[in-house]
């Protein structure tokens, strides 16, 4: 699995935590790890999704994807 590290603009309560958790989990092939305000991880598998439609599911929400880091889970 891939793992993005997600910083995420506009958001600022527990709503908006909510809406982008819900929102990743609803993008085929990724697991969310964790949602706090203004960032998420997640992992994904690269043949199923990529980094744009993981950002176009927080877009749609009305947050922006401000920076990301993409790296490899480790096994284990």
């Amino acid at each position: 699995m891939e793992k993005l590290d997600l910083t995420i603009g506009g958001m600022s309560c527990s709503h908006c935590v909510h809406a982008v958790r819900t929102a990743l989990a609803g993008v085929n092939g990724v697991r969310v790890d964790d949602v706090q305000i203004g960032a998420a991880t997640v992992a994904f598998d690269a043949g199923v999704a990529n980094e744009s439609a993981i950002a176009e599911a927080i877009e749609d929400e009305g947050y922006s994807v401000v920076d990301t880091k993409r790296w490899r889970e480790s096994g284990g």
